[in-house]
Protein backbone atom coordinates (compact mmCIF):
# COMPACT_ATOMS: atom_id res chain seq x y z
CA UNK A 1 0.00 0.00 0.00
CA UNK A 2 1.58 3.44 -1.41
CA UNK A 3 1.96 5.83 1.60
CA UNK A 4 0.01 9.22 1.29
CA UNK A 5 3.58 11.84 0.68
CA UNK A 6 3.91 14.23 2.90
CA UNK A 7 5.77 17.42 3.65
CA UNK A 8 9.51 16.83 2.97
CA UNK A 9 12.23 19.19 4.10
CA UNK A 10 15.24 20.02 1.91
CA UNK A 11 18.07 21.94 1.34
CA UNK A 12 17.66 24.70 -1.86
CA UNK A 13 19.87 27.27 -3.38
CA UNK A 14 17.13 30.56 -2.47
CA UNK A 15 17.04 33.75 -4.57
CA UNK A 16 16.24 36.70 -2.22
CA UNK A 17 16.47 40.24 -4.15
CA UNK A 18 17.76 40.46 -7.76
CA UNK A 19 21.38 40.10 -8.30
CA UNK A 20 22.43 39.33 -4.73
CA UNK A 21 23.79 35.82 -4.36
CA UNK A 22 21.89 32.57 -3.52
CA UNK A 23 21.50 31.51 -0.21
CA UNK A 24 21.23 27.81 0.71
CA UNK A 25 18.28 27.52 3.26
CA UNK A 26 16.57 24.48 4.72
CA UNK A 27 12.76 24.83 3.23
CA UNK A 28 9.84 22.66 3.30
CA UNK A 29 8.45 21.09 -0.17
CA UNK A 30 4.98 19.97 -0.37
CA UNK A 31 3.50 16.87 -1.52
CA UNK A 32 2.39 16.82 -4.76
CA UNK A 33 -1.55 17.44 -5.73
CA UNK A 34 -3.78 16.42 -9.02
CA UNK A 35 -0.97 16.09 -11.98
CA UNK A 36 1.99 16.88 -10.32
CA UNK A 37 4.94 14.82 -9.28
CA UNK A 38 7.49 15.61 -6.19
CA UNK A 39 11.28 14.99 -8.06
CA UNK A 40 14.69 14.39 -5.59
CA UNK A 41 16.99 16.45 -7.92
CA UNK A 42 20.15 14.47 -8.18
CA UNK A 43 22.55 16.51 -10.77
CA UNK A 44 21.42 19.98 -12.19
CA UNK A 45 23.13 22.86 -14.02
CA UNK A 46 23.06 26.15 -14.44
CA UNK A 47 21.89 27.80 -17.91
CA UNK A 48 22.18 31.43 -18.81
CA UNK A 49 18.36 31.49 -18.26
CA UNK A 50 18.59 31.08 -15.22
CA UNK A 51 21.38 34.48 -14.86
CA UNK A 52 18.95 36.37 -17.05
CA UNK A 53 15.78 36.49 -14.66
CA UNK A 54 17.98 36.08 -11.72
CA UNK A 55 19.44 39.59 -12.65
CA UNK A 56 15.90 40.78 -13.59
CA UNK A 57 16.96 43.87 -15.62
CA UNK A 58 13.44 44.72 -16.75
CA UNK A 59 11.80 41.72 -16.25
CA UNK A 60 9.19 41.09 -13.21
CA UNK A 61 10.02 40.85 -9.92
CA UNK A 62 9.54 38.06 -8.09
CA UNK A 63 11.16 37.09 -4.93
CA UNK A 64 12.14 34.98 -2.88
CA UNK A 65 12.62 32.30 -5.47
CA UNK A 66 14.03 29.09 -6.13
CA UNK A 67 15.49 29.18 -9.86
CA UNK A 68 17.09 26.07 -12.15
CA UNK A 69 15.66 24.54 -14.83
CA UNK A 70 18.64 21.91 -16.58
CA UNK A 71 18.61 18.98 -14.56
CA UNK A 72 18.15 15.49 -14.06
CA UNK A 73 16.49 13.62 -11.00
CA UNK A 74 14.35 10.51 -9.58
CA UNK A 75 10.33 10.98 -9.02
CA UNK A 76 9.72 10.75 -5.46
CA UNK A 77 6.06 10.34 -5.41
CA UNK A 78 2.76 11.12 -7.75
CA UNK A 79 0.04 13.22 -7.07
CA UNK A 80 -3.30 12.22 -8.24
CA UNK A 81 -4.29 11.38 -11.81
CA UNK A 82 -0.63 10.80 -12.96
CA UNK A 83 -0.44 7.31 -14.62
CA UNK A 84 2.49 7.92 -16.64
CA UNK A 85 5.17 8.61 -14.11
CA UNK A 86 6.01 6.21 -10.73
CA UNK A 87 8.35 5.91 -7.47
CA UNK A 88 11.81 5.54 -9.43
CA UNK A 89 11.63 6.37 -13.04
CA UNK A 90 14.07 8.74 -14.48
CA UNK A 91 13.55 12.31 -15.32
CA UNK A 92 14.29 15.36 -16.76
CA UNK A 93 12.50 18.31 -15.65
CA UNK A 94 12.16 20.51 -18.91
CA UNK A 95 10.88 24.42 -18.99
CA UNK A 96 7.70 23.76 -21.25
CA UNK A 97 5.45 21.12 -21.75
CA UNK A 98 3.32 18.37 -23.26
CA UNK A 99 0.02 18.21 -22.04
CA UNK A 100 -1.20 15.80 -24.40
CA UNK A 101 -4.64 17.17 -24.99
CA UNK A 102 -4.32 20.39 -26.77
CA UNK A 103 -4.37 21.30 -30.64
CA UNK A 104 -0.69 22.23 -30.44
CA UNK A 105 0.08 18.46 -28.71
CA UNK A 106 -1.82 16.84 -30.83
CA UNK A 107 -0.26 18.25 -33.99
CA UNK A 108 2.84 16.94 -35.27
CA UNK A 109 3.74 20.51 -36.10
CA UNK A 110 4.03 22.20 -33.18
CA UNK A 111 5.60 22.01 -29.56
CA UNK A 112 3.54 25.04 -28.05
CA UNK A 113 1.56 23.24 -25.10
CA UNK A 114 -1.50 25.69 -24.96
CA UNK A 115 -1.15 24.93 -20.87
CA UNK A 116 2.18 24.22 -20.34
CA UNK A 117 4.48 26.52 -23.09
CA UNK A 118 6.86 28.59 -21.32
CA UNK A 119 5.75 30.92 -18.56
CA UNK A 120 7.94 33.03 -16.42
CA UNK A 121 5.86 35.24 -14.77
CA UNK A 122 3.48 32.16 -13.42
CA UNK A 123 5.39 31.26 -9.77
CA UNK A 124 3.46 28.81 -8.86
CA UNK A 125 1.59 25.32 -9.23
CA UNK A 126 -1.34 25.88 -12.19
CA UNK A 127 -3.88 22.98 -10.09
CA UNK A 128 -4.34 25.70 -7.10
CA UNK A 129 -2.30 28.57 -7.86
CA UNK A 130 0.16 28.05 -4.81
CA UNK A 131 3.46 27.77 -4.38
CA UNK A 132 4.87 23.78 -3.42
CA UNK A 133 7.94 25.99 -1.56
CA UNK A 134 7.94 27.39 2.35
CA UNK A 135 10.50 28.14 4.71
CA UNK A 136 9.12 29.30 7.97
CA UNK A 137 5.72 29.63 6.67
CA UNK A 138 6.98 32.32 4.10
CA UNK A 139 5.61 31.23 0.15
CA UNK A 140 9.05 30.98 -1.84
CA UNK A 141 8.08 31.44 -5.47
CA UNK A 142 8.71 28.75 -8.63
CA UNK A 143 10.62 28.90 -11.90
CA UNK A 144 9.43 27.88 -15.29
CA UNK A 145 7.65 25.41 -13.70
CA UNK A 146 10.77 23.38 -12.25
CA UNK A 147 13.24 24.76 -9.79
CA UNK A 148 15.62 22.77 -9.80
CA UNK A 149 18.18 24.25 -7.60
CA UNK A 150 16.57 22.47 -4.72
CA UNK A 151 17.07 18.69 -4.07
CA UNK A 152 13.52 18.39 -4.22
CA UNK A 153 10.69 20.05 -6.23
CA UNK A 154 7.22 19.54 -7.62
CA UNK A 155 6.82 19.74 -11.42
CA UNK A 156 3.56 18.87 -13.22
CA UNK A 157 3.91 15.86 -15.17
CA UNK A 158 3.63 17.25 -18.33
CA UNK A 159 7.03 19.00 -17.86
CA UNK A 160 8.46 15.71 -17.14
CA UNK A 161 10.09 13.32 -19.91
CA UNK A 162 11.09 9.93 -18.72
CA UNK A 163 14.30 8.29 -19.53
CA UNK A 164 16.49 5.37 -19.91
CA UNK A 165 17.52 4.30 -16.16
CA UNK A 166 20.94 3.15 -17.50
CA UNK A 167 21.56 6.96 -18.58
CA UNK A 168 24.08 8.83 -16.56
CA UNK A 169 22.29 11.61 -14.95
CA UNK A 170 25.08 13.63 -14.59
CA UNK A 171 25.83 13.91 -18.12
CA UNK A 172 22.27 14.12 -19.92
CA UNK A 173 20.80 16.16 -17.39
CA UNK A 174 22.00 19.28 -19.69
CA UNK A 175 19.93 17.69 -22.66
CA UNK A 176 16.96 18.89 -20.87
CA UNK A 177 17.55 22.70 -22.30
CA UNK A 178 20.46 24.33 -24.23
CA UNK A 179 21.11 21.13 -25.50
CA UNK A 180 18.11 20.50 -27.33
CA UNK A 181 17.44 24.06 -28.38
CA UNK A 182 20.48 24.29 -30.64
CA UNK A 183 20.35 20.69 -31.81
CA UNK A 184 17.22 20.91 -32.79
CA UNK A 185 17.17 24.02 -34.21
CA UNK A 186 19.37 22.63 -36.47
CA UNK A 187 18.55 19.04 -37.61
CA UNK A 188 14.58 19.72 -36.61
CA UNK A 189 14.44 23.11 -38.72
CA UNK A 190 17.20 24.27 -40.44
CA UNK A 191 17.66 20.54 -41.70
CA UNK A 192 20.94 21.05 -43.78
CA UNK A 193 21.70 18.63 -46.25
CA UNK A 194 24.86 16.53 -46.58
CA UNK A 195 27.47 18.61 -48.15
CA UNK A 196 25.91 21.92 -47.04
CA UNK A 197 27.44 25.03 -45.44
CA UNK A 198 25.95 26.63 -42.23
CA UNK A 199 26.38 29.65 -39.91
CA UNK A 200 25.87 29.93 -36.52
CA UNK A 201 25.86 33.19 -34.82
CA UNK A 202 26.71 32.82 -31.17
CA UNK A 203 29.57 30.72 -29.90
CA UNK A 204 27.73 30.23 -26.29
CA UNK A 205 26.40 26.39 -25.36
CA UNK A 206 23.11 26.89 -28.03
CA UNK A 207 25.17 27.67 -30.64
CA UNK A 208 27.75 25.78 -30.12
CA UNK A 209 24.84 22.72 -29.86
CA UNK A 210 23.40 23.84 -33.55
CA UNK A 211 26.77 23.63 -34.79
CA UNK A 212 26.57 20.05 -33.50
CA UNK A 213 23.82 19.47 -35.23
CA UNK A 214 25.56 20.66 -38.48
CA UNK A 215 28.23 18.31 -37.68
CA UNK A 216 26.12 15.59 -37.54
CA UNK A 217 24.34 16.86 -40.12
CA UNK A 218 27.12 16.09 -42.24
CA UNK A 219 27.50 19.86 -43.25
CA UNK A 220 30.85 20.77 -45.09
CA UNK A 221 31.30 23.87 -43.92
CA UNK A 222 30.43 25.03 -40.43
CA UNK A 223 31.23 28.84 -40.23
CA UNK A 224 31.41 30.28 -36.56
CA UNK A 225 30.64 33.69 -35.97
CA UNK A 226 30.86 35.12 -32.74
CA UNK A 227 32.61 38.80 -31.49
CA UNK A 228 34.78 36.85 -28.37
CA UNK A 229 37.35 35.13 -30.52
CA UNK A 230 38.67 32.94 -27.45
CA UNK A 231 35.85 30.87 -28.11
CA UNK A 232 36.71 29.87 -31.40
CA UNK A 233 39.73 27.07 -30.34
CA UNK A 234 36.55 25.75 -28.13
CA UNK A 235 34.22 25.80 -31.18
CA UNK A 236 36.73 23.35 -32.94
CA UNK A 237 35.07 20.38 -31.10
CA UNK A 238 32.13 20.83 -31.99
CA UNK A 239 32.75 20.51 -35.33
CA UNK A 240 33.32 24.15 -36.52
CA UNK A 241 35.30 24.46 -39.54
CA UNK A 242 36.36 28.28 -39.47
CA UNK A 243 35.51 31.46 -37.64
CA UNK A 244 35.06 35.26 -37.97
CA UNK A 245 34.78 38.12 -35.97
CA UNK A 246 32.14 40.55 -37.64
CA UNK A 247 34.00 43.21 -36.02
CA UNK A 248 36.57 42.74 -38.43
CA UNK A 249 34.04 42.67 -41.11
CA UNK A 250 31.52 44.47 -43.03
CA UNK A 251 29.55 41.16 -44.46
CA UNK A 252 31.89 38.66 -43.20
CA UNK A 253 30.02 34.93 -44.23
CA UNK A 254 28.74 36.94 -47.78
CA UNK A 255 32.72 37.34 -47.73
CA UNK A 256 33.91 33.66 -46.90
CA UNK A 257 30.90 32.25 -49.32
CA UNK A 258 29.53 32.39 -53.45
CA UNK A 259 26.68 34.43 -52.74
CA UNK A 260 25.78 33.18 -48.75
CA UNK A 261 25.30 29.93 -46.89
CA UNK A 262 22.62 27.53 -47.37
CA UNK A 263 21.72 27.49 -43.81
CA UNK A 264 22.15 29.71 -41.01
CA UNK A 265 21.35 29.81 -37.17
CA UNK A 266 21.39 33.05 -35.02
CA UNK A 267 21.50 31.69 -31.27
CA UNK A 268 22.30 34.90 -29.35
CA UNK A 269 19.15 36.93 -29.13
CA UNK A 270 20.49 40.31 -31.01
CA UNK A 271 18.48 41.95 -33.57
CA UNK A 272 21.21 42.65 -35.20
CA UNK A 273 22.46 39.29 -35.53
CA UNK A 274 19.29 38.54 -36.59
CA UNK A 275 19.46 40.25 -39.39
CA UNK A 276 22.82 39.44 -40.28
CA UNK A 277 22.14 35.77 -40.20
CA UNK A 278 18.75 36.26 -42.57
CA UNK A 279 21.15 38.32 -45.05
CA UNK A 280 24.02 35.91 -45.11
CA UNK A 281 22.11 33.00 -46.53
CA UNK A 282 21.92 31.86 -50.04
CA UNK A 283 18.96 33.78 -52.22
CA UNK A 284 16.88 30.73 -53.61
CA UNK A 285 17.02 28.51 -51.19
CA UNK A 286 18.43 29.71 -47.99
CA UNK A 287 16.96 29.04 -44.84
CA UNK A 288 17.74 31.57 -41.59
CA UNK A 289 16.51 30.03 -38.08
CA UNK A 290 16.36 32.32 -35.04
CA UNK A 291 16.75 30.34 -31.57
CA UNK A 292 18.31 33.17 -29.42
CA UNK A 293 15.55 34.91 -26.91
CA UNK A 294 15.34 38.85 -28.03
CA UNK A 295 15.28 41.45 -25.10
CA UNK A 296 11.29 41.80 -24.45
CA UNK A 297 11.33 45.16 -26.10
CA UNK A 298 12.98 44.18 -29.33
CA UNK A 299 11.33 44.35 -32.66
CA UNK A 300 12.36 42.89 -35.72
CA UNK A 301 9.27 44.77 -37.27
CA UNK A 302 6.53 42.37 -36.18
CA UNK A 303 7.65 40.96 -32.34
CA UNK A 304 10.41 38.27 -32.45
CA UNK A 305 8.61 36.14 -30.04
CA UNK A 306 6.10 35.84 -32.88
CA UNK A 307 8.82 34.25 -35.15
CA UNK A 308 10.17 32.27 -32.02
CA UNK A 309 6.59 30.77 -32.26
CA UNK A 310 7.36 28.53 -35.23
CA UNK A 311 5.87 30.66 -37.54
CA UNK A 312 7.90 30.76 -40.88
CA UNK A 313 8.11 34.05 -43.27
CA UNK A 314 9.14 32.52 -46.68
CA UNK A 315 10.29 34.79 -49.64
CA UNK A 316 9.62 34.09 -53.25
CA UNK A 317 10.11 35.30 -56.39
CA UNK A 318 7.71 34.78 -59.45
CA UNK A 319 5.83 32.01 -57.23
CA UNK A 320 9.43 29.91 -57.19
CA UNK A 321 8.45 29.03 -60.78
CA UNK A 322 11.30 28.19 -63.03
CA UNK A 323 10.74 30.41 -66.46
CA UNK A 324 11.10 27.41 -69.15
CA UNK A 325 10.45 24.47 -67.05
CA UNK A 326 7.14 25.41 -65.33
CA UNK A 327 5.87 27.54 -66.83
CA UNK A 328 4.23 25.93 -69.87
CA UNK A 329 2.63 23.37 -67.22
CA UNK A 330 0.71 26.34 -65.72
CA UNK A 331 -0.33 27.89 -69.35
CA UNK A 332 -1.55 24.25 -70.14
CA UNK A 333 -3.29 23.93 -66.21
CA UNK A 334 -5.37 27.50 -66.86
CA UNK A 335 -6.36 26.54 -70.39
CA UNK A 336 -7.78 23.37 -69.52
CA UNK A 337 -9.59 25.15 -66.41
CA UNK A 338 -10.72 27.53 -69.16
CA UNK A 339 -9.55 30.33 -66.97
CA UNK A 340 -8.51 33.93 -68.55
CA UNK A 341 -5.18 35.90 -67.64
CA UNK A 342 -3.12 34.35 -64.65
CA UNK A 343 -3.88 36.68 -61.25
CA UNK A 344 -1.14 36.41 -58.30
CA UNK A 345 -2.11 37.52 -55.28
CA UNK A 346 0.44 39.57 -52.89
CA UNK A 347 0.87 41.90 -49.83
CA UNK A 348 2.39 44.55 -51.67
CA UNK A 349 4.25 46.81 -48.27
CA UNK A 350 3.29 50.29 -47.64
CA UNK A 351 6.13 52.87 -45.71
CA UNK A 352 5.07 54.81 -43.21
CA UNK A 353 6.93 56.91 -40.33
CA UNK A 354 7.06 53.98 -38.07
CA UNK A 355 8.88 51.73 -40.74
CA UNK A 356 6.82 48.97 -42.70
CA UNK A 357 3.08 47.48 -42.77
CA UNK A 358 1.10 45.33 -44.77
CA UNK A 359 -1.79 47.22 -47.58
CA UNK A 360 -4.78 45.34 -47.46
CA UNK A 361 -4.97 42.64 -50.37
CA UNK A 362 -5.17 43.33 -53.69
CA UNK A 363 -4.54 41.24 -57.12
CA UNK A 364 -1.82 42.26 -59.88
CA UNK A 365 -0.64 40.87 -62.98
CA UNK A 366 1.67 38.60 -63.32
CA UNK A 367 4.14 41.22 -65.00
CA UNK A 368 3.27 43.85 -61.98
CA UNK A 369 4.29 41.01 -59.53
CA UNK A 370 7.27 40.26 -60.80
CA UNK A 371 8.43 43.75 -61.00
CA UNK A 372 7.14 45.04 -58.08
CA UNK A 373 8.72 42.41 -56.06
CA UNK A 374 12.09 43.35 -57.26
CA UNK A 375 11.29 47.00 -55.17
CA UNK A 376 9.91 45.61 -52.01
CA UNK A 377 11.33 44.30 -48.55
CA UNK A 378 11.08 44.69 -45.20
CA UNK A 379 12.78 47.32 -43.44
CA UNK A 380 13.94 47.78 -40.08
CA UNK A 381 15.66 50.73 -38.09
CA UNK A 382 17.80 50.37 -35.11
CA UNK A 383 20.10 52.73 -33.18
CA UNK A 384 19.73 55.19 -36.70
CA UNK A 385 20.55 52.63 -38.87
CA UNK A 386 17.86 51.17 -41.62
CA UNK A 387 18.28 47.70 -42.61
CA UNK A 388 16.39 46.43 -45.53
CA UNK A 389 15.22 42.36 -45.41
CA UNK A 390 14.98 41.20 -48.86
CA UNK A 391 12.46 38.46 -47.86
CA UNK A 392 10.85 38.30 -51.61
CA UNK A 393 14.60 36.81 -53.18
CA UNK A 394 13.38 33.01 -51.81
CA UNK A 395 14.77 32.95 -48.83
CA UNK A 396 13.17 31.35 -45.79
CA UNK A 397 13.38 32.85 -42.00
CA UNK A 398 11.97 30.23 -39.42
CA UNK A 399 11.73 30.63 -35.26
CA UNK A 400 12.25 27.98 -33.04
CA UNK A 401 11.49 27.10 -29.76
CA UNK A 402 13.35 24.41 -27.62
CA UNK A 403 14.33 23.15 -30.82
CA UNK A 404 10.70 22.10 -32.15
CA UNK A 405 11.10 18.76 -29.60
CA UNK A 406 8.09 17.97 -27.72
CA UNK A 407 9.00 17.48 -24.30
CA UNK A 408 8.21 14.10 -23.29
CA UNK A 409 8.01 12.36 -26.94
CA UNK A 410 11.14 13.60 -28.25
CA UNK A 411 13.32 14.27 -25.23
CA UNK A 412 14.06 10.49 -24.30
CA UNK A 413 15.09 9.68 -28.05
CA UNK A 414 17.81 12.80 -27.75
CA UNK A 415 18.56 10.60 -24.55
CA UNK A 416 19.08 7.54 -26.97
CA UNK A 417 21.24 9.14 -29.09
CA UNK A 418 24.08 10.14 -26.71
CA UNK A 419 23.30 6.40 -25.16
CA UNK A 420 24.30 4.94 -28.72
CA UNK A 421 27.01 7.39 -28.86
CA UNK A 422 25.62 9.37 -32.07
CA UNK A 423 25.59 12.46 -29.64
CA UNK A 424 28.71 13.98 -27.39
CA UNK A 425 27.57 15.83 -24.43
CA UNK A 426 30.56 15.96 -21.95
CA UNK A 427 31.95 18.52 -24.14
CA UNK A 428 29.40 21.08 -23.16
CA UNK A 429 30.13 20.40 -19.35
CA UNK A 430 33.10 22.32 -18.65
CA UNK A 431 33.00 22.90 -14.64
CA UNK A 432 31.40 21.22 -11.33
CA UNK A 433 31.43 22.74 -7.91
CA UNK A 434 29.56 21.57 -4.86
CA UNK A 435 25.62 22.71 -4.67
CA UNK A 436 27.15 24.89 -1.45
CA UNK A 437 29.38 27.05 -3.99
CA UNK A 438 26.54 27.54 -6.74
CA UNK A 439 27.64 31.13 -6.71
CA UNK A 440 30.47 30.70 -8.20
CA UNK A 441 28.99 28.72 -11.17
CA UNK A 442 27.22 32.33 -11.88
CA UNK A 443 30.94 34.06 -11.68
CA UNK A 444 31.84 31.88 -14.01
CA UNK A 445 29.03 32.21 -16.65
CA UNK A 446 29.43 35.67 -16.09
CA UNK A 447 32.77 35.82 -17.26
CA UNK A 448 32.24 33.82 -19.76
CA UNK A 449 34.13 30.89 -18.55
CA UNK A 450 31.18 28.09 -18.56
CA UNK A 451 29.46 26.63 -21.05
CA UNK A 452 27.67 24.42 -18.47
CA UNK A 453 28.35 23.79 -14.98
CA UNK A 454 27.12 20.93 -12.87
CA UNK A 455 25.88 20.62 -9.51
CA UNK A 456 25.65 17.48 -7.65
CA UNK A 457 22.77 17.23 -4.97
CA UNK A 458 23.41 13.64 -4.37
CA UNK A 459 24.59 14.44 -0.91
Amino acid sequence: MRLTPTVIKCKAAVAWEAGKPLVIEEIEVAPPQANEVRVRILYTSLCHTDVYFWESKGQTLMFPRIYGHEAGGIVESVGEGVTCLQEGDHVLPIFTGECGECSHCKSEESNMCELLRINSDRGVMLSDGKSRFSKDGQPIYHFLGTSTFSEYTVIHFGCLAKINLAAPLDKVCVISCGLSAGLGATLNVAKPKKGQSVAVFGLGAVGLAAAEGARISGASRIIGVDMNASCFEQAKKFGCTEFVNPKDHEKPVQEMTDGGVDRALECTGSVRAMISAFECVHDGWGVAVLVGVPNKDDEFRTHPFKVLSERTLKGTFFGNYKPRTDIPGVVVHEQGAGSGEIYHSFRPFLRDQQGIRFNARREVSPMHFLLGCLEHYLEYRIDGITIRLWVLSERTLKGTFFGNYKPRTDIPGVVEQYMNKELEVEKFITHSVPFSEINKAFDLMLEGKSLRCIFSLDA
